[in-house]
Formats: C-alpha cells, sequence, structure tokens
C-alpha cells in the first residue's frame, strides 16, 4: 500500500468490525510503537495508551458511550445543499454511528489514548498544545492499524462521562485527560476506497480568507 493509498483509505470503520475476532495483543503494541513516533509539542512524549479488553470495562463503557451518543442524536443534524457529497452520505453516517453506539461494547478491543495534563478552563492556546500532542500520535495508530488490517473509528462522545469511565479504569482523572475511544477489531469486507469529498476550491484560501 502506497503512503497516498493508506491516506485516503483509512477510514472510519464502525458497522464492518468484527466483533467476535480477537485482537492480539502483539499488533496492539505495534500500533503503539509506530504511533509514538509521531510528533509531540517539546518532544514531551507524555502520552499513555489505556487497552481495554475486559467484557465487564467494555459493556461499562460501551454503555456510557450509547447514552452519550443518543443524546448527541438527538440534537439534530446539519443540513446541507443538494449537490453537497455530505448530504448523501449524511444517512450512511447516520446509521453506521447508530450501530457502533449499540455495539460498542462488544468491539473486542477499546483503545484509550491519553495525555499528562488538564486544560479545562484555559484558553485556545493551552488547548491547542495539548490536544496537538496527542492527535497526530492517535492517527497514526488508526493508519498503523488499518495496515495490520484493523478497522477503528476515532470517537469522543464517552467524555461526557470522562470522569465516571477514569474510576471505573483507576485511571487519575485530574492528571490525565482523555483524548478518544478508539474501538478496534479487525475489520470485514476485502478493503477501502477513497470517499467523495466538498470541492477543494470552497475550502482552500490563498493570502487572505
Amino acid at each position: 500500500m502506497t503512503p497516498d493509498e493508506l491516506l485516503t483509505t483509512t477510514r472510519s470503520v464502525r458497522r464492518r468490525l468484527d466483533l467476535e475476532r480477537p485482537v492480539p495483543r502483539e499488533l496492539i503494541v505495534d500500533c503503539i510503537q509506530v504511533a509514538t513516533q509521531a510528533p509531540t509539542g517539546g518532544n514531551r512524549q507524555q502520552w499513555h495508551w489505556l487497552v481495554v479488553t475486559d467484557p465487564e470495562k467494555r459493556r461499562f463503557i460501551g454503555e456510557r458511550y450509547r447514552e452519550s451518543w443518543y443524546a448527541y442524536a438527538s440534537e439534530g443534524r446539519p443540513t446541507y445543499e443538494p449537490g453537497d457529497p455530505r448530504r448523501k452520505q449524511l444517512k450512511g453516517v447516520v446509521t453506521s454511528a447508530r450501530y457502533l453506539a449499540d455495539h460498542m461494547g462488544e468491539v473486542p478491543t477499546m483503545v484509550i489514548p491519553c495525555i499528562a495534563g488538564r486544560v479545562d478552563g484555559q484558553d485556545n492556546l493551552a488547548i491547542a498544545g495539548l490536544y496537538g500532542s496527542i492527535v497526530p500520535a492517535v492517527w497514526s495508530f488508526m493508519l498503523a492499524a488499518r495496515l495490520r488490517g484493523l478497522g477503528s473509528a476515532y470517537t469522543t462522545l464517552h467524555l461526557k462521562y470522562e470522569r465516571e469511565v477514569a474510576e471505573q479504569l483507576g485511571l487519575p482523572y485530574a492528571e490525565y485527560t482523555q483524548a478518544a475511544l478508539l474501538p478496534l477489531a479487525y475489520y470485514t469486507g476485502e478493503t477501502f476506497q477513497p470517499a467523495e469529498r466538498i470541492p477543494l476550491e470552497s475550502i482552500v484560501h490563498w493570502e487572505r480568507w
């Protein structure tokens, strides 16, 4: 797989996660090893990776995620003009997101990337710095997973219950921020294709907005 192919076909996998097949520990470690080569602010490398495979813990997290997703979904969805590719993709996105919400607790492995520190109530400079030191590593993890036949999705809705999840997992809430929840499993089917995106001329600006 070329770098361009990897980057353009790494999709959010929700309905095509194999809920029955366990993910070997060594593959998870390999993906984390790749992820920790990502850039991090000041080379501080303050990331931590919490891997959850215990059925009861997955069930607990899955229930919180489902509650959060349905609350979020009840708020409505954005609307798009005819011809906008997001308009025709919306139904499929909602359907797959609902499927993941209903089955999150059944995914064989959950990975929670964390970063030392908290930015509650701080300005955008602090927020960007904190997340800028973990998000690149999370994306690298997902790319590494894709190369190994694994699918995932960058989700954050469990963070509505971040403190509860931290207590359940023994994670020091006051010291570490959970950046995401990555369901991790082998994916079913053959492969993935690039997605249709909105035209570049509507989002690229030269010299000024």
